[in-house]
């Protein structure tokens, strides 16, 4: 037997209210503590997606579709700043042979 698939979940605004300021909490202290530049980038990704998730959910409980309009040019612009960023990282670890974020104080030379 079969078990029936969930097609549909629905999630009250509380749980949307509660979940973003956590993943960007999470995000912003993995900025400030990491090293990596990889995992900074993805902390900051990290922090936009859950701004955008909120803009999303709070956008489909007051019925509103300008919200979604927002976030897709919100994902456009971050897509266009983690290809700025990954290349940024990858000519300094051309340079450097590493992608730690205290080689950079090397360049000031």
């Amino acid at each position: 037997m079969m078990p029936a698939l969930i097609t549909h979940a629905e999630f009250s605004k509380e749980f949307y209210l509660f979940l973003c300021p956590i993943l960007f909490t999470i995000g912003a202290i993995g900025l400030m503590i990491r090293k990596n530049m990889i995992v900074m980038l993805m902390c900051i990704e990290l922090m936009l997606n859950s701004v955008n998730l909120l803009l999303v959910s709070f956008g489909n409980f007051f019925g509103q579709g300008d919200a979604h309009i927002f976030v897709f040019f919100i994902v456009v612009v971050a897509a266009a700043e983690a290809t700025v960023g990954l290349s940024i990282i990858l000519m300094a670890f051309r340079n450097l042979r590493s992608i730690d974020v205290d080689m950079f104080k090397k360049l000031n030379n």
